[in-house]
């Protein structure tokens, strides 16, 4: 039987994690399934913008933004299902964007180092994809992996950006009170079996999924990036640099609130999502449901009824706007 082919390729040397550090984070982001309001991929970027653009470390220390790990993408990659865009230029293709998932190699604020495993979630052979994630963890010293997602829900954004804690060792949530209760089958991802596998091998796994009001769904939402962020510091010991996050959700909340002041139905559907979510948050420690008996929850049809003219009035002419036509942000199986 033929051997395997090998589905990552790590570097040799990595002299920035020579000495093997006490604490090295790994953040993991796969895009195309749990990214509602593109919160984990927005999130994900503006770590590598901030160590691009030199906003890290002291000036004497270079930047060591660098990719020390590549998945076999075409291993785990179905380019039917979701095709890579390439231009077209007057009588030739050029500018082919082809999907990579890779590990870089980034440092906060302070200095620290630590990783980033990004990429589009593997669409096959998600079990040899866990063995890959593996090797990297176990070659590096990997001492947590903390991963970001975003689900639509019913919330409104009025309110502070809700977040579902997970962790393969109880002792990672240190104390987060979940809003769930019982058990619930959900759709599963490469992203969740990750962690699952990592704690069968007793590796430290744990995640933040924030709830994104679900017609912002297909909007980038920046005040989730931030939040998701905010924990990724908590939980990695890390250090970040949010204020260009922060500044975007600044603007992005006045556009939504200078919208809803011209479009009362709009405005309306909202307040019933305020109402119902101001229910759950009042009985919550009853064991509560999300949604309040009194208020029906509108349809996603209707709510993106509501909401259409509102997203294209956000884009700009001179601005490709949100990637619609990217990874499917409401979830896919």
């Amino acid at each position: 039987m033929p051997a395997e082919p090998r589905l990552v390729h790590i570097v040799d040397e990595v002299p920035e994690l020579d000495g093997s550090p006490e604490h090295l984070t790994m953040v993991l982001v796969l895009d195309g399934f749990l990214d509602a309001g593109n919160a984990a991929a927005r999130a994900a970027r503006h770590l590598v913008d901030l160590e691009e653009d030199g906003l890290l470390g002291p000036p004497a220390v270079p930047s060591s933004s660098r990719v020390v790990a590549t998945f076999d993408v075409d291993q785990f990659h179905d380019y039917r299902a979701r095709r890579p865009a390439i231009s077209f230029v007057r009588d030739h293709y050029a500018s082919y964007d082809a999907p990579r998932l890779v590990v870089r190699l980034l440092r906060d604020s302070g200095g620290t180092p630590y990783l980033l495993l990004q990429g589009p979630e593997p669409d096959n052979r998600w079990e040899a994809f866990a063995r890959a994630v593996r090797e990297v963890v176990e070659r590096f010293g990997v001492t947590r992996v903390v991963s970001m997602g975003s689900v639509p829900m019913a919330v409104p954004h009025t309110r502070p950006v809700a977040l579902t804690h997970h962790a393969n060792d109880p002792e990672l949530l240190l104390g987060a009170t979940s809003p769930w209760r019982g058990e619930l089958r959900v759709p599963s991802s490469a992203q969740a079996l990750l962690e699952v596998r990592l704690g069968e091998w007793g590796h430290p796994a744990q995640g933040f999924v924030a709830h994104i009001p679900h017609y912002l769904a297909q909007l980038d939402y920046p005040r989730a990036s931030a939040a998701l962020l905010e924990q990724v510091e908590l939980a990695g010991r890390l250090t970040l640099d949010l204020s260009v996050l922060h500044a975007e959700a600044e603007q992005r909340e006045e556009e939504i609130t200078a919208y809803l002041a011209d479009n009362a139905e709009v405005d309306d559907v909202v307040q019933a999502l305020e109402r119902q979510y101001d229910a759950f948050e009042r009985a919550e420690e009853s064991g509560g449901n999300l949604l309040a008996p009194d208020e029906p929850l509108p349809t996603g049809e209707e709510i993106g009824q509501q909401f259409e003219q509102f997203l294209a009035g956000l884009e700009e002419p001179d601005d490709p706007g949100p990637d619609v036509a990217g990874p499917d942000t409401t979830g896919r199986d």
